[in-house]
């Protein structure tokens, strides 16, 4: 699986851990920034991500900051992209399972990173259930969709 990771400086030790993770399981990995724990914005790093999952040069994506919140508000300007912040393995699990999320938020100052590590591995390894969700995320790409016609206007 191919993975695109994006990061600020708060993310960036964090970014690190999880590419060598990702790497060490035979996942390929697509960094795209930042390059060191010199302080940068981080929403061109999470649409980039974003971008990357969007165009399916990557599978998924994993977006990291201090909090995780900002970098997910990031990834999801980005069309096409379900970016969830989970900080825990039952809000991963669900993420994938119910809303077949794409892009994966965590917080490298709020989740410890063998933690995230563990975040990471069940959110990649859930399923999207489909069924009665799939009206849910209909329902979703419509308002996008209309959203993205309606900033043309």
């Amino acid at each position: 699986m191919r993975i695109a990771l994006g990061a600020d400086h708060a993310g960036y030790r964090l970014k690190v851990a999880v590419a060598k993770h990702l790497a060490d399981g035979g996942h390929d990995v697509l960094d795209l920034g930042t390059d060191s724990e010199t302080s940068v914005d981080y929403p061109a790093f999470c649409a980039a991500v974003g971008r990357a999952v969007g165009s399916g040069d990557a599978d998924l994506g994993v977006v990291m900051g201090g909090s995780g919140q900002g970098e997910q508000i990031a990834a999801n300007k980005v069309h096409g992209v379900r970016a969830a912040l989970c900080l825990d393995e039952f809000t991963a699990r669900l993420a994938r399972e119910h809303n077949n999320a794409n892009v994966l938020a965590l917080g490298g100052r709020i989740v410890a990173e063998q933690f995230a590590l563990t975040i990471l591995d069940v959110f990649m390894g859930t399923q999207y259930e489909g069924g009665r969700h799939d009206a849910r995320l209909a329902q979703i790409a419509q308002i996008e969709r209309e959203e993205c016609e309606g900033a043309q206007a």
